[in-house]
């Protein structure tokens, strides 16, 4: 029996996938909990229009990313620090202190946790930093340590 999967279903498929099962499986398990539907034409002309949702909600998404990205890479960021005499900085610098930079300084709220620091940052200089947006979208971002 062909069915369109509406949820991901482990060892199956994943959501608006049509895949074929036995109809006991199908009838006493996936169509109960509203897991699955059949698969006849007017559930077909559905998951095409739900795809077609789908791809448009990602281009835009795409668009946005880009946008920021662009955003981003047009001038280092500024993060100040206290320091000792020597030019090291008291702590060290966090994803969660280029976050708030960036919300500050570009107006973008980043979570701090796909932020990625690439090198231990304890003294004043300038440094990259990693952003994963998902989706295999990431880009390297410079910020640059001063003293305060």
């Amino acid at each position: 029996m062909e069915i369109i999967l509406i949820q991901d279903v482990d060892n199956l498929g994943a959501a608006n996938e049509v895949v074929n099962v036995k109809s006991g499986y199908a009838r006493n398990y996936l169509l109960p909990r509203h897991l699955a539907v059949e698969n006849n034409p007017s559930n077909k002309k559905q998951l095409e229009e739900r795809l077609k949702q789908v791809r448009k909600k990602e281009e835009k998404m795409l668009a946005e990313i880009n946008s920021v990205i662009a955003k981003l890479k047009e001038a280092p960021l500024k993060l100040g620090a206290k320091t000792g005499t020597s030019g090291k900085i008291f702590g060290s610098i966090t994803s969660l202190q280029i976050s708030r930079a960036i919300r500050e300084q570009r107006g973008y709220e980043i979570d701090r946790r796909k932020i990625h620091i690439t090198d231990e940052v304890k003294e004043l200089g300038s440094y990259k930093a990693n952003i994963d947006f998902g989706s295999g979208h990431s880009t390297e971002v410079e910020f640059e340590v001063i003293a305060e």
